[in-house]
């Protein structure tokens, strides 16, 4: 993909919001109510500012979509792609706006709401309407924002392809005798010249701290015989990357290549599990059964991957229990690790898709090795 992708249009915000309505309906739900964050951004394309003042889409079979907003932001939210498919109900300082939104509302019912509403907007909203239920947006309806249509899988593509240039890239820079803060310093500038507008993360777990899967950099040296962890992404023209390779500071030992190489074949399995119909946790079973059989199980400790779209972790997820099948358009991580304690750490990440016969990766680096300077 070159060059900027033409923009959503207010009729793929309309089709998504008609989308979601009805899986509510089906689930059994009287409505959506979506605050400000993922969701709404993805519905409407509307991305308001963090605020106190109560933002609220409301969604319901049989109703227009009704964006409940402060009046100060209402020009705003006009300007926002899919406008045009809503109505806008705004209401002033001084006015009560659970007031505005429960008239929305049907008096009895369960709805699901957004996981990162402000319990306070919550609290209002119940208040006003006590016998009406709320479930968590992610508990009823897991999969709204998991399957990417062309636009989308263009957008992550983009995003995968930016953040292989940043490893190449990166792998070019000295290590040996540099703080790891200034290496994540480099991994933000190199994702930003790539096309990033947004940096979530650039973990540089040198040496010990690699053990620990969400290190924050910091002031630590990285010396000559260290693995170093590089996980790091973000969001290009609104979707995510994430990507982690470890490469290792001058030649490694036969343990760290050892280990290195379970990783790797760990990685591989759980890409070579990703299929239509597979349930998401064959995908985490069959990584985590190359660690075990190689006597790591106790030192793989997380999840083996995370959905990824307008947000960088998102369903489904690749984990023990998790029956939900893969369908075509599915995006997510799959990324094993090894930690052992006090010592050093490895992760190999690749984001994937799944496709009509199985697995594509949207990140396509080495997973061998590499040695910096």
């Amino acid at each position: 993909m070159t060059g900027t992708p033409a923009p959503f249009t207010a009729e793929d915000y309309a089709s998504r919001m008609r989308r979601a309505t009805e899986a509510a309906d089906a689930a059994g739900l009287a409505g959506l109510l979506i605050a400000p964050g993922p969701d709404l951004v993805w519905l409407t394309g509307y991305r308001p500012g963090e605020t106190e003042r109560l933002t609220l889409l409301v969604l319901r079979a049989g109703q227009e979509p009704v964006l409940v907003v402060p009046t100060l932001e209402a020009p705003d939210a006009a300007k926002a792609a899919g406008a045009p498919a809503l109505t806008l109900r705004d209401w002033t300082d001084g006015h009560d706006p659970y007031e505005v939104s429960a008239a929305l509302l049907g008096s009895t019912g369960r709805y699901g709401i957004s996981d990162n509403a402000w319990a306070m907007h919550l609290l209002g909203l119940r208040e006003r309407l006590p016998d009406v239920d709320h479930v968590a947006l992610t508990r009823a309806l897991p999969m709204l924002r998991a399957v990417k249509d062309a636009a989308e899988l263009e957008r992550l593509a983009a995003a995968g392809a930016a953040a292989d240039a940043t490893y190449e890239e990166i792998r070019t820079v000295g290590f040996a005798g540099r703080r790891e803060r200034e290496v994540a310093a480099d991994l933000d500038a190199l994702l930003r010249r790539h096309g990033h507008s947004q940096v979530d993360f650039t973990i540089v777990a040198s040496g010990p701290n690699g053990a620990n899967p969400h290190h924050e950099v910091g002031e630590r040296v990285i010396e000559r015989g260290d693995m170093v962890v590089l996980d790091f992404g973000g969001l290009k023209h609104g979707y995510g990357s994430d990507t982690s390779r470890t490469v290792h500071v001058g030649e490694p030992t036969a343990e760290e290549r050892a280990v290195h190489d379970v990783v790797r074949a760990a990685q591989e399995a759980g890409f070579r599990a990703v299929r239509p119909g597979a349930a998401c946790q064959d995908v985490d079973r069959a990584a985590r059964a190359v660690i075990a059989d190689a006597g790591y199980a106790e030192y793989f400790i997380h999840r083996t991957g995370h959905g990824i779209g307008v947000t960088t972790h998102e369903p489904p997820y690749m984990i023990e229990g998790e029956e939900q099948p893969l369908v075509p358009g599915m995006c997510f991580s799959v990324e094993p690790g090894v930690y052992l304690p006090g010592r050093f750490g490895v992760r190999i990440e690749d984001i994937v898709t799944v496709t009509e016969d199985g697995g594509r990766r949207l990140n396509n680096t080495s997973r061998e090795l590499a040695t910096v300077d």
